[in-house]
């Protein structure tokens, strides 16, 4: 009887751990993302033209949220995404 009662107290540490590192690891981080227009991706890169973005964009080679419905949406792509597309090049 006292090893079952030590058995479940072992079991219940090791479930206490395991969700304050679940916890832990869900917490939001405290940076908001920001998010360009295609307009803006080509101010934020000296060369880069609209037509490019929107082929990035196409391939699926850089991350984008579409705001709005169907194709008509607004194409906005996260600025750290884009320029890391662009530091790896």
């Amino acid at each position: 009887m006292d090893n079952k009662k030590e058995i479940l107290a072992a079991v219940s540490e090791l479930l206490g751990q395991l969700f304050e590192r679940e916890e832990t690891d869900k917490q939001p981080t405290s940076e908001p993302v920001e998010l360009l227009t295609i307009k803006e991706c080509t101010e934020e890169i000296r060369g880069l033209n609209e037509y490019t973005v929107r082929q990035l964009v196409a391939r699926n080679e850089i991350p984008f949220i579409r705001s709005g419905r169907g194709k008509r949406g607004k194409i906005l792509v996260p600025k750290a995404a884009l320029l890391k597309y662009f530091s790896a090049k």
